[in-house]
C-alpha cells in the first residue's frame, strides 16, 4: 500500500517488531484527527515498548500528506482507496452511525506480533480515549 508520499509499505517491512495497525474513516475529520494525535502524543512510549504504529484509511496519498503535515504526524499513514486491506481485515462493512445502518470504515485497531500475525483485534473502537485504553491493556 502507498504511504502519504506514495512509497509502498508492507507489513512485512515490520517483521521482528510488534505493530499497532489502526483503521480510520477519513483524514482531517474531528474524530480521526483526535485519534491520530493521540497516537502521535504517545508514540515515544509505544516505541519504547517496541511498538510501531501504522494508520490506514481509504484516503489518497495527497490527502494523507496534508493531514500528516498539518498535525505533525510522524508515523506512516497508508492509503487504501480500493478498500482491499480494509475489507480483508474486517474494517469495512455495515456499522451504525447516528442511529442509522451505513456501510463504511469500521474504526478498528489490531496488534500484530513480530511474525506478522494478528495478536489482538479491536473493532468499533472510540476515537477519543482509545490510545489510553490500549496503553493500559498493553501495560505500556
Amino acid at each position: 500500500m502507498p504511504d502519504a508520499d506514495g512509497k509502498p509499505v508492507s507489513l512485512a517491512d515490520y517483521r521482528g517488531r510488534k505493530v499497532i495497525v489502526y483503521f480510520y474513516p477519513a483524514a482531517s475529520t474531528p474524530g480521526c484527527t483526535k485519534q491520530a494525535c493521540d497516537f502521535r502524543d504517545n508514540l515515544s512510549e509505544l516505541g519504547d515498548a517496541g511498538l510501531d504504529v501504522l494508520g490506514i484509511s481509504p484516503d489518497k496519498p495527497a490527502k494523507l500528506a496534508k493531514f500528516r503535515d498539518a498535525e505533525g504526524l510522524t508515523f506512516p499513514l497508508l492509503s487504501d482507496p480500493e478498500r482491499e486491506t480494509l475489507q480483508a481485515w474486517g474494517a469495512f462493512g455495515e456499522k451504525t452511525m447516528y442511529g442509522k445502518t451505513v456501510t463504511g470504515v469500521i474504526r478498528s485497531t489490531f496488534l500484530v506480533d513480530e511474525e506478522g500475525k494478528i495478536e489482538k483485534a479491536m473493532y468499533n473502537v472510540r476515537a477519543t480515549g482509545h490510545v489510553a485504553k490500549l496503553r493500559k491493556d498493553l501495560k505500556v
